[in-house]
């Protein structure tokens, strides 16, 4: 408990279940001998049972309840809203939303730390379903001890120990507690693992508790290894003048399992995202005939594009292609110095930076249109070269079709900006002119 410091504050996930029940006693137990330490219960209301209020009035009676005892203990909690779309999981929906939502009170309460009840079976029975969902190293190291996120650093002190000496914590407190009735529904695959494959598998397998437990602790180490050599190993296929896209080339050079994990470590660092495993497949087994014959092709990867263009990988939402298929309407921006302008129908935003030379006039972008490409533009490379057909100039640039359809950026009813080719020759600013440059940054989330 030392970790928060004299007169700090330490919070614990409480869902008034029989684990957060005996967490949160303990942690209030243990700050007692602190001074000035504070303990706060963190409690959600999904919503999604009949239930709730039920165990929402059991906690706020119990932290009463042990507060009066003279235990550093107070409540707070959140009611959630939860819209579900189709589709989409209940499980993984009320996941997110519990953590946010714990994260918000947190923050609110002072607390950087907030302790979480999962124990050695819960970390068996994870390592378990990723294993049948056919996960990857990450996966498969199931829950960290520790993790830093949003500020907040999330503990869980328990997950060696197994769940029957939590049992004997709290009969031996005399601790009252909720069971959750959704833990006997079968529609939850952790539910279906616990109730029907546990039982089987702990008869068959005595130490299968920590045994799984412990396959996830040495697959979460060597996943900490892997992670070190993918970030060693990537920056040298990157092309950072080009958004972060991937030399394809670079990427054959290596054996295939690794660039089977190249592949899926580069993608979810730009979009956050698992590549999934036929896409992997696809481009593995079409890279090879297709880097060097100049074509173009894409790969729909879940909800991206992977793109490949003259030896060069990358990708975007595919919501995006059809938005631009379809036609973005002229958009009029005012640019009275450097910042950023948001243009969510173009995907991206345009970024305004000073410079010394090589820019437009300030002066001359403060009414500017932003619109994509009609036919007969011509683009100006250079000062003392040839404007060319915009067709033309972006070939001889190698800039992807799927990158052609805009944004351009006219000023004065002249084209000073092209995405892929930058600002046009003829809209340079005078030596000692305030000048910027304008730079097409994409937004690669949806």
């Amino acid at each position: 408990m030392g970790a928060a410091g004299e007169g700090g504050c330490i919070a614990v996930a409480y869902s008034g279940g029989r684990d957060s029940t005996a967490l949160l006693h303990a942690t209030a137990v243990a700050a007692r001998e602190q001074a000035g330490l504070r303990v706060v219960a963190l409690h959600v209301h999904h919503g999604l049972s009949p239930n709730a209020d039920q165990w929402l009035a059991h906690a706020q009676s119990q932290c009463e309840a042990w507060a009066a005892q003279g235990l550093p203990v107070s409540l707070v909690w959140r009611r959630l809203r939860l819209e579900r779309q189709q589709g989409d999981s209940v499980e993984a929906l009320a996941r997110d939303a519990r953590y946010q939502a714990l994260t918000e009170m947190a923050h609110e309460a002072g607390a950087d730390t907030v302790l979480l009840a999962h124990h050695r079976r819960d970390q068996a029975e994870t390592f378990l379903l990723q294993a049948l969902r056919g996960a990857g190293m990450a996966g498969l190291s199931a829950m960290p001890a520790m993790a830093d996120r949003h500020g907040i650093q999330w503990a869980r002190p328990w997950l060696t120990h197994p769940r029957r000496a939590i049992e004997a914590y709290v009969a031996q407190h005399g601790l009252s507690h909720v069971e959750d009735d959704s833990n006997a529904d079968p529609r939850f695959a952790r539910n279906r693992v616990r109730l029907t494959v546990w039982p089987a598998l702990e008869a068959a397998f005595e130490q299968a508790e920590v045994s799984l437990a412990q396959s996830a602790s040495r697959a979460a180490d060597a996943r900490a290894c892997l992670e070190i050599w993918l970030e060693q190993s990537l920056a040298g296929l990157l092309l950072p003048e080009q958004d972060e896209a991937m030399s394809a080339p670079a990427l054959l050079v290596w054996p295939l399992p690794q660039q089977r994990e190249l592949l899926r470590h580069w993608f979810i660092t730009r979009t956050a995202r698992h590549l999934p495993a036929s896409a992997v497949a696809r481009l593995t087994s079409e890279l090879p005939a297709l880097v060097g014959t100049g074509r173009s092709i894409q790969w729909r990867a879940g909800a991206f594009d992977v793109c490949l263009y003259r030896g060069v990988l990358t990708c975007r939402p595919a919501a995006l292609a059809g938005r631009l298929a379809e036609g973005v309407p002229t958009v009029r921006l005012s640019i009275q110095g450097p910042g950023r302008h948001e243009l969510p129908s173009w995907g991206g935003a345009l970024l305004v930076s000073p410079v010394a030379q090589g820019g437009v006039a300030l002066s001359r972008l403060a009414q500017v249109e932003v619109r994509g490409r009609t036919g007969g533009e011509d683009f100006q490379l250079g000062p003392k070269r040839p404007s060319r057909a915009l067709r033309k100039q972006f070939q001889a640039q190698a800039v992807p079709e799927w990158e052609r359809a805009g944004p351009l950026v006219y000023a004065e009813g002249e084209l000073v900006f092209a995405r892929g080719l930058g600002v046009d020759a003829r809209a340079l600013a005078a030596p000692g002119e305030a000048q910027v440059t304008l730079i097409w940054v994409p937004d690669l989330t949806i």
